[in-house]
């Protein structure tokens, strides 16, 4: 299976499946999907769009940059929900180079678990849904607030913390494309030194640190975002393959 599926105006747009997970069990393909923002979708990239049947389209923006940037074009029976997790907004005055960007963007990822939860949980409740599938997640980059819903999702679904920590990596492939594009959109602006990074050390740090906060992502997931264990169950049930039999 492909997990990079390729577009003329979106560079981060990939499945999230095939990591293995409970048992023996692993992500099912074509489920969930994550991606950088689809208000680019333009021209052919529509149709490599609905040639994937989407149903439900989780916006992880703020309503002011959807407004800026758009949204995914309308299709008949797509589901779109607009769930901004961000709280704060990044005040790039505090980076501190001599600490590394790994240490300024997992400290804002620390800030969404604290400040999305209500939004976090009710992005699970909607992947754990098998009718909403295939679902794709996205923000802008589709790598920090994308990256942390995944995260989150992934470990709910039993995947090892490495196979987390290589996936949000990936991201690094598309930085390229994705900086180019930026300074075409914004010429006149200064671009931040992390600008569409995405270290395995920033979410290294981040799932260490909400491990040493929370015991675990899944512990997270029950005791901050409240998931009910019939979530969880659900979730497992369509997004993962069926159990191998003994023998």
């Amino acid at each position: 299976m492909t997990r990079h599926i390729e577009f003329a105006n979106i560079h981060n747009f990939r499945d999230v499946g095939g990591y293995v997970a409970h048992d023996g069990r692993s992500v099912r393909w074509q489920r969930l999907y994550r991606a950088d923002s689809l208000g680019w979708l333009a021209g052919p990239d529509i149709a490599t769009f609905r040639s994937l049947k989407v149903r439900t389209v989780i916006d992880l923006r703020h309503p002011a940059e959807v407004e800026r940037r758009g949204r995914v074009p309308e299709t008949e029976g797509l589901r779109y929900h607009n769930l901004p997790v961000e709280g704060r907004t990044w005040n790039l005055a505090t980076f501190d180079p001599s600490t590394g960007v790994e240490r300024f963007l997992a400290d804002r990822y620390l800030e969404v678990s604290e400040d999305g939860v209500p939004l976090l949980r009710s992005a699970i409740e909607t992947i754990a849904e098998a009718d909403n599938a295939p679902v794709v997640i996205h923000c802008a980059a589709g790598k920090d607030r994308t990256g942390i819903l995944t995260a989150l999702v992934l470990s709910l679904a039993g995947v090892a913390a490495t196979d987390i920590v290589a996936d949000y990596a990936l991201t690094g492939l598309a930085t390229p494309r994705f900086l180019a594009d930026w300074q075409t959109r914004n010429k006149d602006a200064l671009m931040w030194a992390g600008y569409g990074a995405a270290p395995a050390g920033a979410m290294e740090l981040f799932l260490a640190e909400m491990d040493q906060r929370h015991g675990s992502l899944r512990a997270y997931c029950s005791d901050v975002l409240g998931l009910d264990p019939k979530t969880i169950t659900k979730l497992h049930a369509h997004l993962l393959t069926d159990p191998i039999s003994p023998g």
